[in-house]
This record gives C-alpha cells, structure tokens and sequence, in this order.
C-alpha cells in the first residue's frame, strides 16, 4: 500500500480510502459492507471515509460495526457534517460519535462548502467550527477540514475567512 502524509498533520494514510457513502445503501447486505471494510484494513488500507447524513446514518452505523475488535485502532476515521450553526453541529458531530462508536474521531470536516456564504456561517462566533473547536477541546476529535466539490474559489474564500477568524487547518 502507498501512504502519504495528511497535510502538515503528521499522520500517514493509505493513498487509497473506503468511502462510506455505499456502505448504507439498501440494496447493501449489512455483512457485505463489514466484509467491504475489514477486508480494505487487512490490505492496508487505513483512510476511512464517511459522513453523518451517508444513507441517514446506516453508513456510519455499518462502518463502526466493522471497525469493532480492534480494526479502530488501525485506521484514520474521517466523517463529515454540514451542519452550520454551533448547535447543529455539535448534534451531528455527537451523531456520529455514536453511530461510529468511537469516542474520538481523527478528522472531521465541514462538508459541501459551495456557497460563498457557507465560511461565513461556519467561522460566526456561534457558527459550526465553535461546535468542533469545543470537541476537539474535549477529546472528541482530533483534526479539522472543510470539502467543497464545486468551485475552488470558494475553497479559497473558505481560508481566507478561516485565517480572519484566526483558525488554521493542519
């Protein structure tokens, strides 16, 4: 397996993930995405990708099934939130906590940055990255990031606004 470092977070991941996202479909055996993960784990693969609202949560339920008897402590766990204000997303954050079974999870990430509002809500005072500063604080997670699948340009309003609010991603 190839494996790179994480940003200017030292951790090292497999170049190849599992994205969770069809992990939760119905059409999906249950045991077939426990089989799907454990099986990319004993391969080396160590990214584990998710979010809170993959398949209403059946996702994240199936992979924390999968990532029980010791297959935690072999992968970096990845999930997202689209949450924007501080409440909304601490609700979703302790979600996925839940559903992932895990008491910390290693990078959360703000996702579907698209708009050119979205920064400004997630970075307010009482925006969602308070929620997530506050949990890291707290042990529950340990990195943040943000996605956006649409236009770089919002990424790059999304750092600007992150720096002007005094945050820096790892």
């Amino acid at each position: 397996m190839i494996y790179r470092m994480l940003g200017s977070t030292g951790e090292k991941v497999s170049a190849i993930g599992v994205g969770g996202w069809h992990l939760g479909l119905k059409h999906v055996k249950a045991n077939l995405s426990l089989r799907i993960v454990r099986t990319a784990i004993d391969r080396g693969v160590n990214f584990m990708d998710n979010s809170w609202d993959y398949n209403d949560g059946e996702s994240e339920k199936r992979m924390g099934k999968a990532l029980a008897d010791g297959y935690r402590e072999k992968v970096f766990l990845m999930t997202k939130i689209d949450g924007r204000s501080k409440q909304e997303a601490a609700r979703q954050l302790d979600e996925s906590l839940r559903r992932l079974r895990v008491d910390c999870i290693d990078l959360v990430q703000h996702h579907e940055v698209i708009r050119f509002e979205d920064p400004h809500r997630i970075f307010d005072e009482e925006g969602a990255n308070a929620a997530l500063l506050e949990a890291r604080r707290a042990g529950k997670l340990r990195y943040i990031g943000f996605t956006g699948h649409k236009d770089p340009r919002i990424h790059l309003h999304t750092l600007e606004v992150a720096a002007e609010n005094g945050f820096k991603f790892d």
